[in-house]
């Protein structure tokens, strides 16, 4: 939101890219930070479902939430995300898309980990 501060951090974050590699996770890694990644994953879900994960989390931690309250913070931030100038948040053209709307956490582990394996293949 502050593309001051995003041009400040663009290097330290850049400076991580050092052998044997690393993850890193965020809204503009793929598109921003690190657009020459091997292996680039958009790992989306609809609002409901990352709204229905997040109550059921905070919910764990014994915390009275209302799902309609942590939708309407989440389709907030992603449309700000997604209309801010500097770095918006989209896939890079040539991310791997893996939408875990209804799937676990184990699959989207074996449908990345597959994906990684074959980039570094080829």
């Amino acid at each position: 939101a502050i593309p001051e501060l995003r041009t400040a951090l663009l290097e330290r974050q850049r400076a991580f890219a050092q052998a044997p590699g690393l993850v890193a996770d965020g809204r503009d890694m793929a598109t921003a930070i690190f657009p020459e990644a091997q292996a680039k994953i958009y790992l989306t879900a609809s609002a409901e479902s990352r709204a229905e994960r997040r109550v059921k989390q905070l919910q764990g931690m014994g915390l009275d939430v209302k799902i309609n309250d942590i939708l309407a913070n989440i389709q907030a931030r992603d449309k700000r995300d997604m209309e801010r100038t500097v770095a918006p948040l989209k896939p890079a053209a040539d991310a791997y898309i893996i939408d875990s709307s209804a799937l676990g956490i184990d699959e989207v582990f074996k449908l990345m980990t597959s994906f990684v394996d074959q980039q570094l293949v080829n």
